[in-house]
């Protein structure tokens, strides 16, 4: 069977990432708190022929703490005299360790978390209430946008030793936002967080090791902080790590190390792995050969609008690999991927001997997908 051509070379995939960086993209979790679980894509009764670890999550911190429940008391003797009600338990002092304002943040209660938070981190210092106004100034969630504020909660927090203020207000000083641009305090912060443990810090620090422009190049140290950080199941730096070990650029070359990474993030849904990991699949590249698991990956891959996918999911309906032939369907694919900026001149010489009738039903549905008929 023909091989698939793989999904996207390291140094475009790479590039993608680093516009991330100068874009001030921030994977913020307020809080310190872990998300939830991502969906699984490999929908059933579908399953991969060998499954990769799926990344480590944290369970969803409650919106606020609930009280115990009362105990059962044993049944009362019916000579016992009834008790006078008890009076009402005191109101439980405001505790500085239950996160309300984050259950009120949540909950999509952004008002009320920043009452709560503004109160907290005023009359305690707490860094954490500190990180959570950070947030809400920086996304204008229940109040005014206003970087500069955002950037002075973070910083009070990151003086406290909050890592995710460290990696929120690293970010910030890398992408210029909330006072001027200073890469350098921001590599610094992100150093600072990711030795707290910050998941997202490594992974963005090690991107600045593998661009070479703050720090010298160094891509065996780019592959350190992408381990540390996809050890704790960051998807992007899972994917990052498989590009490296597929290419063997900072670590030994192993594809399948790559394909259990790349499935990981596939898990994690980050598109890119989810694509590179359908063709491992189909190559059997690193990976037992697993064609129709590769091929429902591409076709979910290109439903969710992946130029790759969408072009190899052309190829394999056009050309009956794995699958009976559909040559409308392919090529309307083909068409959808083209439009996205990636054309293929091979499929298009293709196209233009179709015969009419197949030619305008593809182009139907490609209408159909734009939404232009």
């Amino acid at each position: 069977m023909t091989a698939l051509r793989r999904a996207t070379p390291l140094k475009a995939a790479h590039a993608r990432f680093l516009a991330s960086i100068v874009a001030g993209v921030v994977a913020f979790s307020a809080s310190a708190v872990a998300q939830g679980a991502q969906p699984n894509p490999f929908p059933e009764p579908i399953k991969p022929a060998e499954k990769p670890p799926a990344a480590k999550s944290a369970p969803p911190k409650t919106a606020a703490p609930k009280a115990a429940a009362p105990k059962a008391s044993a049944p009362k003797q019916k000579s016992e005299p009834a008790k006078a009600a008890a009076p009402p338990a005191p109101a439980v002092p405001d505790n500085p360790n239950a996160d309300l304002a984050y259950g009120a943040y949540q909950q999509g209660l952004y008002r009320t978390a920043y009452n709560i938070a503004l109160k907290r981190a005023q009359e305690m210092g707490d860094p954490k209430s500190m990180t959570l106004l950070g947030e809400l100034y920086s996304n204008a969630l229940g109040i005014k946008r206003d970087d500069a504020k955002a950037a002075e909660w973070y910083k009070q927090a990151a003086d406290r030793g909050d890592r995710e203020a460290m990696f929120a207000l690293g970010m910030m000083r890398i992408a210029g936002r909330g006072g001027p641009k200073n890469r350098e305090e921001g590599a610094r912060l992100l150093a600072s967080s990711a030795k707290l443990g910050k998941a997202a810090a490594a992974y963005n620090l090690g991107l600045l090791y593998l661009e070479g422009q703050i720090f010298p190049q160094d891509v065996k140290r780019a592959a350190e902080l992408f381990r540390q950080a996809a050890n704790a199941g960051n998807p992007e730096a899972q994917y990052a790590l498989a590009t490296l070990y597929k290419e063997g650029r900072g670590v030994e070359k192993n594809l399948v190390e790559a394909a259990k990474l790349m499935g990981a993030a596939a898990l994690a849904d980050n598109l890119d792995a989810e694509v590179e990991y359908a063709i491992a699949l189909y190559n059997g590249t690193g990976t037992p050969k697993d064609v129709p698991t590769a091929i429902a990956l591409l076709d979910r891959a290109a439903r969710q609008n992946s130029p790759i996918a969408q072009n190899r999911l052309a190829r394999i309906l056009i050309d009956g690999l794995g699958v009976p032939v559909d040559k409308v369907k392919g090529f309307k694919w083909h068409l959808i991927a083209k439009t996205a900026g990636n054309g293929d001149p091979d499929l298009d010489a293709q196209f233009a001997r179709l015969p009419p009738l197949e030619k305008a039903k593809a182009e139907d549905l490609a209408k159909k997908w734009f939404g232009t008929k």
